[in-house]
C-alpha cells in the first residue's frame, strides 16, 4: 500500500497495533472503547500491504527506541483474528459484520450478493481490464447477468480480455479488492443484498421460542409460501445435527462449556446423541450427568444457552471452518 504520505491518525494506530503483534494488540483493544475498536479495526481491514519503510516510519514516530520493523498486511482475516483474541465471539462478529458490509467471507463473495444492476452500474465506468478481472472472480451465473446489462461492444471487450488474461499478480488482486471495499462495498446501503425473507429469517432467529412459534403460526395463516421460505433460511439449534463429526468437535472446542448441558436439555435425542458421539465416553457420561442434575429448567434459559452456541456455530460456518450438510440430499448420506 502506497502510504508514504498523508497517513491518517487512525491508519497510524492500525499499523502500529499490527506491528506489535496479536498478543499486545489484544491488550490494547481491551483498553479501548467499542467505537475506537470499530474505527481502528476498520482501518486495519483496509490497509492492504504496508511496506516495511512505512511501518518503520510509524513506529519511529511512536518511539525512537523501537528499532527496525517488518512490513505488515492488514486485511479482514488478520483483523478478525485480532478482534477475537480481545473480545467475546459475538461482539467481534458484530464488528466484523459492519466492516464487511454485504454478506460474504471475501470481497468476491460480497460482490456475488450485490444485485447485478447495482454492480453493472458501478463497473460500467471502470477500465475493461479491471472489469474482466472482477467478473472472472465472482460466480459465473452472476457475471452472466452483469454482462447482459452492458452495451454489447463493452461486454465483448471484457470477454476477450478474460480469454487473454493469464496469471494475475496477487498485488493487483489486492489493489482491486482495496478499491472495491473503499469505493463501492462500504458505500452500499446496509442490507442492499438481502431480500425481505432473509431479513425476517434473521429476526426470527433472535426470537425466543414462544415468540417464534406465535409469529410463525400467524404468518403461516397469512401466507404459507412466505412462511416456508423464511423457515428454509433460518438457522436453528436442531440444524447442528447436520454437522459432521469433525465439525461438531470443532464447535465443542469453541463454545462456552457451561452452556452445553442447558442447551441440550431442550434438544432432540438425535441432536443430543450427535454431540455425545463426538466426545469421549467419559466426557459423554459427565455431560449426561450434568443434564440430569439440572432438573426442571425454564424454556427461556434453554433458548439463551442454545443461542450462545448458535452464535459461535454461525461464525464458524461463515469462516468455512465447519459445514452444514443436508443428509437428505442425494449424495450426502452417511455410511456408518
Amino acid at each position: 500500500m502506497d502510504m508514504e504520505k498523508n497517513i491518517s491518525g487512525v491508519q497510524k494506530a492500525a499499523i502500529l497495533m499490527m506491528a506489535l503483534g496479536e498478543e499486545n494488540c489484544s491488550r490494547l483493544f481491551e483498553q479501548m472503547h467499542e467505537e475506537e475498536i470499530r474505527e481502528v479495526s476498520s482501518a486495519m481491514a483496509q490497509l492492504g500491504i504496508v511496506s516495511s519503510n512505512v511501518v518503520e516510519k510509524v513506529c519511529h514516530e511512536f518511539s525512537q527506541g523501537l528499532g527496525t520493523a517488518e512490513g505488515v498486511v492488514g486485511d479482514l482475516e488478520s483483523t478478525e483474528k485480532l478482534l477475537k483474541n480481545a473480545l467475546p465471539a459475538n461482539r467481534a462478529a458484530a464488528i466484523m459484520e459492519e466492516i464487511r458490509g454485504p454478506a460474504g467471507r471475501t470481497m468476491w463473495d460480497k460482490l456475488g450478493n450485490v444485485p447485478e444492476a447495482v454492480l453493472a452500474n458501478y463497473l460500467k465506468n471502470e477500465y475493461p481490464q479491471t472489469v474482466s478481472v472482477i467478473l472472472s472472480r465472482i460466480k459465473p451465473s452472476h457475471s452472466a447477468k452483469v454482462l447482459a446489462l452492458f452495451p454489447e461492444e463493452f461486454s465483448l471487450d471484457i470477454m476477450m480480455r478474460m480469454l487473454k488474461t493469464e496469471t494475475i499478480q496477487k498485488s493487483v488482486i489486492q489493489s482491486i479488492e482495496k478499491t472495491l471495499r473503499s469505493e463501492f462495498v462500504s458505500n452500499l446501503p446496509r442490507g442492499v443484498n438481502r431480500n425481505s425473507h432473509e431479513v425476517l429469517a434473521d429476526i426470527f432467529n433472535n426470537f425466543d421460542r414462544r415468540l417464534e412459534n406465535r409469529f410463525m403460526t400467524a404468518l403461516e395463516q397469512r401466507s404459507q409460501e412466505d412462511a416456508e421460505q423464511i423457515k428454509s433460511l433460518m438457522f436453528t439449534f436442531e440444524e447442528l445435527v447436520n454437522l459432521s463429526g469433525e465439525g461438531l468437535i470443532t464447535l465443542l472446542n469453541q463454545i462456552p462449556r457451561e452452556s452445553l448441558p442447558l442447551a441440550l436439555k431442550g434438544a432432540s435425542d438425535r441432536l443430543r446423541q450427535a454431540f455425545l458421539a463426538s466426545m469421549s465416553d467419559r466426557a459423554g457420561r459427565i455431560l449426561l450427568d450434568e443434564i440430569e442434575d439440572l432438573g426442571p429448567v425454564r424454556v427461556k434459559d434453554v433458548d439463551i444457552a442454545q443461542n450462545e452456541i448458535l452464535i459461535v456455530a454461525k461464525d464458524l460456518v461463515d469462516r468455512g471452518e465447519i459445514d452444514l450438510i443436508d443428509q437428505e440430499q442425494p449424495g450426502n448420506e452417511m455410511i456408518v
